[in-house]
């Protein structure tokens, strides 16, 4: 089955209007306020779709409430049951202190077809690479340099390589320099980053280390409608997250998670800029207007694309 296209135009919607709130925030120093906004108005537009949406990626659990939680029901009730992932503000760092690449989030799937990510790390990497066992969380650093070096007929040292800079990637980084390999680092905003290697014109071959789960899912939502390759495996810490893992169906707590047991079927991918980062352009205001951008991916019809949209308060 696939998804309806008109439904790309409503999620667009969703994002551009989950944006616009966001965006009045920008550079106000309250990322609590700039999140509760992009969230208040995620939900209310959901609610307005004829739709029977289950939140199978969101912002924590029932009594996290007003976040956008995982298991709440969305839309009408009436029309197809879809699966939804969501980042109303995905760099809440970036919006509330103006910074480039804050972005709302949103992927969707047929009931049962995305995977229901819980609240924890995940070890991710994601490549500019169509083939199997060219790069993989299995390998070492080098061994997918050098992998990635043959396949893209590159030398190391015009491979770049995109990690979010952590403490936790000290080793990866100092490897990564070690091969002579350039690295773009980045605060925040893993979806982003995971989507870089999307296109030539981002200039990054590469991106590894660990972020967030549910971020891990949304991106893997979008790079499925790519030639690229992702993989991810969660890591549970500690005996709380390991029995939600459990709760969720996750029984195998070392499993490597390829991109099509991520997202299995169709699926609809929306980034709208809030400030204006690698990927799309943020909130921009003309003549009483906000023109918004949103890269859109759609599986089944193949497209991929940025939106500009025109958005009337």
């Amino acid at each position: 089955m696939t998804i309806d296209q008109k439904y790309i135009d409503q999620f667009i919607n969703v994002t551009s209007k989950a944006a616009l709130a966001s965006y009045h925030f920008v550079g106000k120093k309250d990322k609590i306020a700039a999140d509760k906004a992009a969230v208040d108005s995620m939900r209310n537009e959901l609610n307005n779709l004829k739709i029977k949406g289950n939140i199978v990626i969101g912002e924590g659990e029932l009594d996290e409430a007003p976040m956008l939680y995982i298991g709440e029901k969305v839309g009408t009730g009436n029309g197809p049951e879809i699966d939804i992932a969501v980042d109303p503000l995905e760099g809440t760092n970036f919006a509330a202190n103006n910074l480039p690449g804050a972005l709302s989030v949103i992927a969707i799937s047929e009931k049962s077809n995305l995977f229901h990510a819980p609240e924890t790390y995940m070890e991710k990497i994601s490549a500019k690479v169509s083939e199997k066992g060219v790069v993989d969380l299995d390998f070492s650093t080098k061994e997918n340099i050098f992998n990635l070096s043959e396949y893209l007929n590159k030398k190391p040292e015009s491979i770049t390589a995109c990690v979010m800079d952590r403490p936790r990637h000290k080793k990866i980084i100092t490897e990564l320099n070690d091969l002579g390999v350039n690295i773009k680092l980045i605060t925040d905003g893993d979806v982003s980053g995971a989507l870089l290697v999307t296109d030539n014109k981002y200039g990054v071959d590469i991106f590894l280390g660990i972020g967030g789960g549910p971020e891990g899912v949304l991106a893997a939502a979008a790079l499925d409608s790519y030639n690229c390759s992702f993989q991810g495996r969660f890591l549970f810490n500690n005996e709380k997250n390991k029995k939600r893992a459990y709760k969720m169906g996750i029984t195998n707590l070392t499993k490597k998670y390829e991109l099509n047991e991520i997202v299995k079927g169709d699926s609809i991918f929306c980034a709208t800029g809030i400030t204006s980062g690698d990927l799309v352009s943020g909130i921009k205001v003309k003549n009483n207007q906000f023109i918004s951008e949103t890269l859109v991916t759609h599986k089944s019809s193949g497209k991929k694309k940025i939106i500009r949209n025109v958005i009337n308060r």
